[in-house]
């Protein structure tokens, strides 16, 4: 059990995708300009990482070493389709925004390195808890870069108004925001880690 909760909460906070490994920034800075955008793409990501992680891990002695990254590919680009074609039917409004940044999922680095790293080498419990730790991690740093964003930029947070938007600062929803809201965020995260 203690294995088990390590490898859960893992993503979450000592190898958080986002703050700690910095993995992922093209979709961290590209799709973070609200919050709901941002954990859009981090809860997408996150139903691909459990799912590649398992599969994977189910797969892991009968895919051969020559052929093992091309395999991984193909399983998460599997649920990386099925992510995108469910949000194209049920969600275009959201799949209109998240746009090319969703199929980019496949090439992900947090995706692709747990995959070798973690789902390879462990039994598929305990890979289906790494996958949802670092995707809780990704949604979660995207989720609260995103509502960071959206209310300096526009004084709302998931659309919910905090300050009349004539106050915000255009510049972070613009991408120098971005870097500048996930410098601060690292900053807080490296205090808060010592």
């Amino acid at each position: 059990m203690n294995k088990a909760l390590k490898t859960l909460t893992n993503g979450i906070f000592k190898e958080n995708p986002t703050f700690a490994l910095v993995l992922g920034m093209c979709p961290t800075l590209a799709t973070t300009t609200s919050a709901i955008n941002g954990m859009s793409m981090g809860l997408a990501t996150l139903f691909v990482l459990v799912c590649s992680n398992v599969v994977i891990s189910l797969l892991r002695n009968l895919i051969p070493d020559k052929v093992h990254i091309p395999a991984y590919i193909v399983v998460i680009a599997t649920f990386v389709t099925m992510v995108q074609l469910t949000m194209q039917a049920y969600l275009p409004a959201l799949y209109e925004t998240l746009g090319l940044f969703i199929p980019l999922i496949v090439v992900n680095c947090i995706v692709l390195g747990r995959a070798e790293a973690f789902a390879a080498k462990n039994g598929v419990g305990l890979s289906a808890l790494d996958g949802l730790g670092m995707g809780l991690g990704f949604t979660l740093s995207l989720t609260v870069l995103g509502a960071i964003r959206e209310l300096l930029g526009t004084g709302a947070v998931f659309g919910l108004t905090i300050y009349p938007d004539n106050y915000g600062m255009l510049l972070f929803v613009l991408a120098p925001g971005a870097f500048i809201a996930l410098a601060y965020l690292m900053a807080i995260m490296n205090k808060i880690k010592k």
